[in-house]
């Protein structure tokens, strides 16, 4: 029988790998018909959904068995892909059902990410939550990182149907090996409070915890942030630092830090995680000073690979702490409002960089956002619970 561990981490990677797919097809697929905003319409029909239904999610995480939860995504998020599959094989791009299909898997997405969370904390043991969680994001990571290039070979070499159609596969795959994992009995739905209630709860919950709140904020902020350079990124890179190869090479040196990190922080002496957290975030203020200076490519890609480095690093040890100090029963809840503002925070940066750059240029808004990043993050340093509390010695053991 596979370890529950393995079957974790192959279930997880398959709906990483799935995921990534996703937009390069959609996007080769729907920029055929010569329409920006028809391909705004679909990214947005997925973006929009996942926001709204994040808190509804959070709640329904905690009130039935996360790997239910999991499996129904999934096979949700197949459906959907293969319905997307089947509408592009069978004649020309209809961009509402599109759009229809894509709110439907942005729907399935918010459900599934808190449960995901809950998941690997009612599976795998304190002791070896930091050990997974670091292997989950370097499987994820390299996903997100090979999704785009195999997209893209798939619909040169047998088209955007039938790379839709694979991905559905791949859900289901991941369905499959996820759904029989044994997770605690929860208490059936009816001895529970309603649903206002139990959202009620879980914000309130979230309150009692100012560690949680502070980096929510600092993290907000990074994302923000990320928005302003992935956008401003490319056009000083081609302006300024020799063109597009040098945006290859920046991009190449963050990807490369940012599976660094996850792999070390698994492996790093860990006592106080949430300073670790809180510096490997500020780090990424690094990458966006770099950049605003318009240093040298090198010096650039050395500074993005810091900062993306910072982010590999602090993922695991920011999801192991959520696992460990949260309570089981509130676990998707409260995380559901971390990733809600995680989600809202990079299209927003991606929406007012171009407007900001217009009126400011590129070196102001992104020293402003390096100077934010570090002002935030580091900033939660001053909460108590942050720089005083070290983990129990079993709870960050390495293996």
């Amino acid at each position: 029988m596979i370890p529950t561990l393995w079957r974790l981490l192959a279930g997880r990677t398959f709906a990483a790998f799935a995921t990534a797919l996703i937009p390069t097809t959609l996007t080769l697929a729907v920029v055929g018909t010569g329409s920006a905003g028809d391909l705004g319409l679909v990214l947005a029909c997925e973006m929009v959904p996942m926001l709204v239904l994040l808190p509804v999610a959070g709640v329904a995480a905690d009130r039935f068995p996360a790997r239910r939860v999991v499996l129904a995504a999934d096979l949700v998020r197949a459906a959907a892909q293969l319905a997307v599959g089947v509408l592009l094989l069978t004649g020309p791009v209809r961009v509402p059902a599109l759009a229809a299909l894509s709110a439907v898997t942005g729907a399935a997405v918010a459900f599934g990410t808190p449960a995901a969370r809950t998941l690997v904390a009612a599976v795998v043991a304190g002791p070896e939550r930091l050990r997974a969680n670091s292997r989950l994001m370097v499987a994820q990571g390299l996903a997100s990182v090979a999704g785009p290039g195999a997209a893209g070979a798939l619909m040169m070499g047998i088209g955007a149907g039938w790379s839709s159609l694979l991905t559905g596969a791949l859900f289901v795959c991941s369905a499959v090996t996820l759904g029989g994992l044994r997770t605690p009995h929860r208490a059936p739905a009816g001895d529970r409070p309603g649903f206002l209630a139990e959202l009620r709860e879980g914000w309130a919950e979230t309150r009692r915890h100012p560690w949680f709140l502070a980096n929510v904020l600092g993290h907000g902020v990074w994302h923000l942030a990320a928005g302003l350079l992935l956008t401003l990124g490319p056009l000083i890179a081609v302006e300024s630092l020799g063109g597009e190869a040098a945006w290859v090479v920046i991009a190449q040196a963050g990807t490369a830090g940012m599976l660094a990190g996850a792999w070390a922080a698994g492996r790093l002496p860990v006592r106080r995680p949430l300073v670790w957290v809180a510096v490997a975030s500020a780090a990424f203020g690094l990458a966006l000073a770099a950049l605003g200076l318009r240093l040298p490519t090198p010096v650039v890609a050395a500074a993005y690979f810091l900062g993306l480095g910072g982010v590999g690093l602090l993922s695991p040890l920011w999801e192991t702490v959520i696992q460990q100090r949260v309570p089981a029963g509130a676990l998707g809840r409260v995380g559901s409002f971390d990733t809600l503002i995680s989600f809202a925070a990079r299209p927003l940066g991606l929406a007012v960089a171009a407007p900001l750059a217009a009126v400011a240029g590129t070196t102001g808004p992104l020293l402003a956002a390096a100077v934010l990043v570090a002002a935030a993050n580091l900033g939660v340093l001053l909460v108590p619970d942050v720089r005083e509390h070290r983990e129990r010695e079993h709870t960050f053991a390495l293996r």
